[in-house]
């Protein structure tokens, strides 16, 4: 009885393995989010609206909160701290870096302003109000562009790489690869958090990237071809410049040393 009710599991057993491996065979497993063939939207774009913008200020970061923009211009000896008027463009307060320093990307967390600059691996921190100094801190990488979730500064460095960053402590806690598929987006530039995604600009391309920020798969393409038809001061006088307001839903865009910004709606293409 017992070699019976043995012979009839393990015939049992061997059937089960095989049908596994059938399974198996037929239903091979899916590749990890880095490499898996995901298609992003393409975006074009309707111009809502365009404000004056100063078209001295090399543009490396933006931001939109509380009726005003905050800009971070770089180039040494010309780095600045601002914050403007939406409808004309006016400077009404004003923070000038020493000249040893190239001014790059800002955002803000509670009542304060980090601002990056580019070679010197330091970066920041102003009271938003008044502008003054409070703090610095240091990182290892170039610092480009900067942006916040409400719990992480987000950190670009020209790379493929963001990073996340205690907003406290400033101390690195993580970072993700992004890509488009199996492919790597480097040279991710000036960053801005909209509703749970982080949009790149991609330095010296006319297009944004929106990345899911969990996985770093680029969802979406933004073409901002034909965007801006002023003048162009030479090559680097690129699109670069991201905010949101995320009170009234409105996107803005500009680029450096470009004579106006951008109010735009996405349109897929």
């Amino acid at each position: 009885m017992k070699k019976w009710l043995i012979a009839v599991l393990s015939a049992t057993l061997i059937i089960v393995i095989s049908f596994a491996a059938y399974v198996a065979l037929r239903n091979p497993p899916s590749n990890d989010g880095q490499t898996s063939q995901i298609e992003p939207i393409n975006y074009t774009y309707e111009i809502i609206n365009a404000y004056p913008h100063d078209n001295t200020s090399f543009t490396e970061g933006l931001i939109y909160q509380d009726g005003f923009l905050y800009e971070s211009t770089g180039l040494n000896g010309n780095s600045t701290l601002r914050k403007e008027e939406l409808e004309t463009g006016k400077t009404i307060q004003l923070y000038t870096l020493p000249s040893q320093y190239f001014g790059e990307g800002i955002t803000t967390y509670g009542d304060k302003i980090v601002q990056l600059t580019w070679q010197s691996q330091i970066g920041f921190v102003y009271n938003k109000a008044t502008f003054q100094l409070l703090d610095q801190f240091t990182y290892t990488t170039e610092g480009w562009g900067i942006t916040n979730n409400s719990t992480d500064l987000i950190m670009s460095d020209g790379t493929a790489t963001l990073y996340f960053l205690n907003p406290i402590t400033y101390e690195r806690t993580g970072q993700i690869q992004v890509h488009d598929g199996n492919t790597l987006i480097p040279m991710l530039n000036e960053l801005e958090y909209v509703n749970g995604d982080v949009y790149a600009n991609v330095w010296h391309e006319n297009r944004i990237a929106i990345i899911n920020i969990q996985t770093g798969q680029v969802k979406g393409w933004i073409d901002l071809s034909g965007l801006y038809k002023g003048v162009i001061f030479d090559s680097e006088d690129v699109l670069n410049g991201i905010a949101y307001d995320s009170d009234g839903g409105r996107l803005f865009v500009t680029g450096k040393r470009w004579s106006q910004l951008f109010e735009i709606k996405l349109l897929p293409s």
